[in-house]
Order: structure tokens, then C-alpha cells, then sequence
């Protein structure tokens, strides 16, 4: 029987880059619009996606007990058709409440349980050996819909209001993620009588390990969630996590309109972002085969090095040269890190309890990370501008390149018992 796990992952595919194009990417361009037509203040307008944030991750342990217990596929599937719901209710928002409730409360719940926990899960579950391979091409996917949507979400701003382009995202939603994607994901190869990259269990290409011994190996055992906790090398990669998704959250919820108030206009700035999210696509892809050959800890320096310079472009963007080296930089750096996360985590503590161990740490990357879409709202009612902002990720960015290099060894303080 030929492997399965491309086709799965195909469908993984699908469904992740229509939740990062419809949903993650889409809100920051909705935000000027709506900010306009109710005169709500960016921080205001800020709080749903904050909400969503704090949702999406705070529920992690959660959710990593409903994949052990009924399977990562019902997660995706019943939450991704809520996720239609959430994006039909944004086109009749009224009232602040309404965002909250509909973007901030429901879709913070499909985060949780519907997108990146059970995702990786899944394909944490069909691939050991290609895992980065595999991670890569999964994470390129929601590069390709940051990279089409939002320019695409601006002109149907612009075409025909913002309450019919979340109408049209929820369309979209439904036809790629629950119809075609959810058709084609399975849990795990032992499901279908398969193992995890295809691999006759007898043959001695399973038994090879990847030169320099960074793979696992899939007689290797997992590591218990309670052992893992222990591990300082868990820490670290949390902490790397919290760091890159606090300065793409700032990014991503105000670079539209950061970019307007420098006198750019509404498509050249939501343009900017997709841009940046298109040159992800590189950093991803790079990534996966990069982290296929060399240490995970070096390339993580390597990859903020590039977010850091990246954003340094963005403060002083007063020309379009400016725009395009940020959206090189940031991206290719953002899209290396975003694959490299979970590639660590199961690199280092194996598949079997993969969505439990990253479930449990999610709260903490999300009360790291969470506050910064409302911090920068906040500071920049208050001063009228987004430069502290960007110099507190900045700092950030330097301090997760010195974790990089600090990180331990896979084999370091193992604690797994024999």
C-alpha cells in the first residue's frame, strides 16, 4: 500500500493555510476598516484578537487531552465548521461585544482545539525522520495564505464592504478546510496498518539514524509529559516560542495600519504583509530541508537574526525599498522559526505524548505573547506612534538569540527511563 502521509498531509495543508489566510492574517486588515466605520480605537479593536489569542492557548492542556483521548482528525473537523460560524458572525458585528464574542470567544476555541496542536499533532504522528520535511511544506501552506489573502481581503474591503468580505472568508473556510481537507486527514499510519514515514518496521533503512544523530530514532521511547515538564530544553523552546509569536502577533494585527499612517495606501500596506507572509514560504520550506542536516539551536539564531534586522527596515520604512527588505527579512526569519518550533519539540521529546506536552506549555507561551497586539494599541493611543513597540520586539528577538545559543543537547539531562 502506497504511504498515505503525503496525501494526509496534503490535507493538512488545506486546512492550515486557509485558517492562517481566512482568520490569523485576515483580522489586521479588517482593522482599519472597522476602526473607521464604528470609531473604535485601535487598542479597543485590538481586544478580540488579544481575546483569541488568550483563548487559543490557554485551553491548550485541554485540548491536548481530547486528541490523546478521541484523535487529532474530530478536533479539526467539528472545529474548523465552528470556525464558519465565528467568520459569518464577524460580517454582523454592531458592537464591540459582537467581535469579542465572535472572533475573540469562538474562533479562539478553533485555534484551540482545531489548529496548531492537533495539526502538528498529526503530522508529528506520520513522520519522524522527514519530520522537518514534512513541517516545512505544512507551514508553506499557511505562508501561501498570508501571502494571497490579504490583498485579496482588501479589495473585497474596498469592492464590496467589510461585512460581505468576512462572509466571503467563511464560504472559502468551509469549501477548503471541513469539505475538502477534512475528507482527507487520518490520525496516525497505524490507523490504516502503515507506519510513520512509510518504513517497514523490519527493513534497515529504519533503523538508520540522520548523520549527526538530530532525528529520532522510532524505537526510541517517548518522553512522559511529567518528564518533559522537567526538562529545561522545554523551557527554552517555550520560551523561543512565546518570542516569535509576541513580535508576529504586534506585526500582524498593526502593520496595515502602521503602514497607512506612514502615507502608504490600504493595498500597498495590506500588500506589505503578504509580501512579508509570501517570503515566509522561503524560511519555511528552508527550514524543513535545513532541519533535515543541522542543529535546530543554530538555526533558530540564524532565523531571529533575520526577524530582528527585518523589523529594523519597518521602523525607518519611509520608501518602498524599505517595505520590501522588511518583508524579506521578517519573513524568511518568521517562517524558519514558525516550522523549527515544532520540529524541536518532537525532535526532543518523541510522538506519543506530543500533543499533551505541547498542550501543557501553550498557556505559557500565550500569557507571554498574547498581551502584545493590546500593548502596542495601547502605546500607541498614548504616544501616537508604534516605535516602542517595535523596540521591545526587538529586545525580545535578541534575547531569544541568546536561548538559541544556550539551549542544551537532545540527549542532554534526559530524564526518560529505560
Amino acid at each position: 500500500m502506497r504511504f498515505y502521509g503525503w496525501i494526509n498531509l496534503l490535507g493538512l495543508m488545506l486546512i492550515y493555510g486557509s485558517l492562517c489566510g481566512n482568520i490569523t492574517y485576515a483580522y489586521g486588515v479588517f482593522l482599519p476598516a472597522m476602526s473607521a466605520t464604528f470609531d473604535w480605537s485601535r487598542s479597543v479593536l485590538s481586544g478580540p484578537y488579544t481575546l483569541f489569542f488568550i483563548i487559543g492557548g490557554m485551553l491548550g492542556p485541554l485540548a491536548g487531552m481530547t486528541i490523546a483521548r478521541f484523535g487529532a482528525r474530530k478536533n479539526i473537523f467539528v472545529c474548523n465548521t465552528l470556525a464558519v460560524v465565528g467568520l459569518l458572525g464577524m460580517s454582523k458585528v454592531g458592537a464591540i461585544w459582537h467581535a469579542y464574542v465572535f472572533f475573540g470567544v469562538i474562533i479562539g476555541i478553533v485555534i484551540a482545539f482545531g489548529e496548531f496542536i492537533p495539526i502538528t499533532s498529526v503530522i508529528n504522528n506520520w513522520f519522524i525522520r522527514r519530520r522537518s520535511m514534512a513541517m516545512g511544506l505544512l507551514f508553506a501552506s499557511g505562508g501561501i495564505g498570508g501571502f494571497a489573502m490579504p490583498p485579496m481581503i482588501s479589495w473585497l474591503i474596498s469592492t464590496y464592504g467589510w461585512p460581505r468580505a468576512w462572509t466571503c472568508l467563511a464560504g472559502m473556510h468551509l469549501f477548503l478546510s471541513v469539505i475538502l481537507g477534512g475528507l482527507l486527514i487520518r490520525n496516525r499510519p497505524e490507523d490504516i496498518g502503515q507506519k510513520p514515514d512509510g518504513i517497514d518496521p523490519g527493513s534497515a533503512e529504519r533503523n538508520t539514524k540522520q548523520a549527526a544523530g538530530r532525528q529520532p530514532d522510532p524505537a526510541e521511547p517517548d518522553w512522559l509529559v511529567g518528564e518533559a515538564l522537567q526538562s529545561p530544553a522545554l523551557w527554552m523552546i517555550v520560551a523561543l516560542f512565546a518570542i516569535i509569536l509576541f513580535a508576529a502577533n504586534i506585526l500582524n494585527t498593526h502593520q496595515v495600519a502602521y503602514l497607512q499612517d506612514l502615507g502608504f495606501s490600504p493595498m500597498a500596506s495590506a500588500t506589505a504583509l503578504g509580501t512579508m507572509l509570501g517570503f515566509s514560504i522561503i524560511g519555511r520550506l528552508s527550514c524543513g530541508a535545513l532541519g533535515m542536516r543541522f542543529d535546530g539551536r543554530r538555526l533558530s539564531v540564524f532565523f531571529l537574526s533575520g526577524m530582528g534586522l527585518g523589523i529594523l527596515c519597518l521602523m525607518h520604512a519611509r520608501s518602498i525599498y524599505f517595505i520590501y527588505a522588511y518583508s524579506i527579512l521578517t519573513g524568511i526569519g518568521f517562517g524558519g522559526m514558525i516550522v523549527l518550533m515544532p520540529h524541536l519539540l518532537g525532535t526532543y521529546f518523541g510522538r506519543t505524548h506530543y500533543a499533551r506536552i505541547l498542550g501543557w506549555t501553550s498557556p505559557v507561551v500565550t500569557l507571554a505573547s498574547a498581551a502584545s497586539p493590546a500593548l502596542a494599541g495601547v502605546l500607541y493611543d498614548a504616544t501616537g506612534k508604534y516605535d516602542l513597540s517595535f523596540a521591545i520586539t526587538l529586545a525580545m528577538i535578541a534575547s531569544g538569540m541568546a536561548i538559541g545559543m544556550l539551549m542544551p543537547g537532545r540527549q542532554v539531562r534526559s530524564l526518560k527511563k529505560k
